[in-house]
């Protein structure tokens, strides 16, 4: 008997037919797994699409709820990248806020919410619903047409230093309403700083804190002069402090945004600086300059290191004439403020109190052409002691320190 017959009257499955069958069955499961598999990634997205879909539509409504009738028109394209034509909005360098989220959160501008007030408008705290707080300040009226007033807060939101304010943000539209959007900073300004200060005998500001916030103003100035920007009005006042009390310069770039009125203004503020701070050249042609920028500058270190406001003195004596009197007497001592009375003439921290009234002296200089440029003074104050020549008659480094 042949034992490899095979057949369906053997009742036998013959070798090539097993095999056969087998191929089918894989080539059945390939096709079956690969279809599966594209079923699923197609469900996947369809089912991600429509979510997406969703999220948009819900987003979209919840955006519409939250604008009045008033103000729906105004905030209509609060992106960017919206239509030259799709009307004013909220523009927004990092993040997304409306028009309508800013005024909720000024309470439309209420006069609690009132930080500041300055030539340029007054300065608003913003508490937003997420917690997000910001300052937002609405310039006076008589602005610039939209055009000039976008184009020129594009190009001021491009300027960035960790020691200036940042703008965050602009708003134009009708009737003349601007905006302005910055950080918070909660720790007020170096002239209620400095006030504070002195009611506690200076205690509350070291030596440290004291040549930090010089160097911070100093270092915010000279990126300001680098970009060919005139401040025009250096003033403890306009030096802001964040949650870390490191110093911010304001109240910059202004000038090309609005018409300055002083109507908001305070009584000492004209349109080239503060009284006690002008340059004297500045407050005779009324013309800001890098140079008054300078001499400003100095008058605030001076202040910084003996505590004495410049309007204390009379209009004979001024702060800077005061600060030479002690210095050809040789009693450096009468410059310290009273926080600083501890300091010991034998530490680094006297020849750094010695250099930032030199700096103080050279910035102030009587010839606009004699101050050194803020890169010079950044220089100096960082610890450089190679800077600009000074009579030794003026450089209290040259004087004995007091015992």
């Amino acid at each position: 008997m042949n034992r490899e017959l095979c057949g369906k009257p053997l009742k036998k499955e013959c070798a090539n037919v097993r095999n056969r069958k087998r191929r089918k069955l894989i080539l059945l499961i390939v096709i079956a797994a690969g279809g599966a598999f594209f079923v699923a990634v197609f469900c996947c997205g369809y089912i991600y699409g429509l979510l997406r879909w969703r999220k948009r539509l819900r987003e979209w409504g919840n955006g519409e709820k939250k604008r009045s009738p008033a103000s729906a028109s105004s905030v209509a394209d609060r992106d960017r990248g919206g239509g030259e034509n799709g009307g004013p909005k909220l523009v927004m360098f990092n993040n997304k806020i409306t028009l309508a989220e800013t005024l909720e959160a000024t309470r439309q501008f209420d006069e609690e919410n009132v930080m500041s007030r300055g030539r340029y408008g007054l300065v608003f705290k913003a508490t937003y619903q997420d917690g997000t707080v910001l300052s937002i300040r609405r310039l006076v009226d008589g602005s610039i047409d939209e055009c000039t007033f976008r184009k020129e807060a594009e190009l001021l939101g491009k300027v960035k230093h960790r020691n200036i304010t940042v703008l965050r943000g602009y708003y134009a539209g009708p009737p003349d309403l601007r905006l302005l959007v910055y950080d918070y900073m909660p720790n007020g300004n170096l002239g209620t700083l400095l006030q504070e200060a002195n009611r506690q005998d200076g205690h509350m500001l070291n030596w440290p804190m004291r040549h930090l916030i010089a160097l911070g103003i100093g270092r915010g100035l000279a990126i300001l002069h680098s970009l060919s920007i005139v401040h025009g009005d250096i003033k403890p006042q306009n030096v802001l402090f964040d949650a870390d009390f490191e110093a911010h310069l304001s109240e910059f770039g202004l000038e090309k945004l609005t018409i300055a009125t002083l109507a908001e203004a305070s009584s000492s503020s004209t349109p080239v600086g503060s009284l006690g701070y002008m340059a004297p050249e500045a407050s005779l042609t009324g013309q800001p300059s890098k140079e008054a920028d300078v001499y400003s500058f100095g008058i605030v270190v001076l202040e910084i290191l003996t505590g004495r406001k410049p309007v204390m003195f009379t209009q004979d004596e001024d702060i800077v004439k005061w600060v030479k009197k002690q210095l050809q007497k040789g009693q450096i001592s009468e410059l310290l403020e009273p926080g600083l009375v501890e300091l010991d003439p034998e530490s680094s921290e006297w020849e750094e109190f010695l250099l930032g009234v030199k700096v103080g002296l050279l910035c102030t200089a009587t010839d606009p052409f004699d101050r050194p440029s803020m890169a010079d003074i950044v220089f100096m104050l960082e610890g450089c002691r190679v800077g600009l020549k000074i009579p030794s008659s003026a450089d209290p480094t040259s004087l004995p320190s007091p015992i």
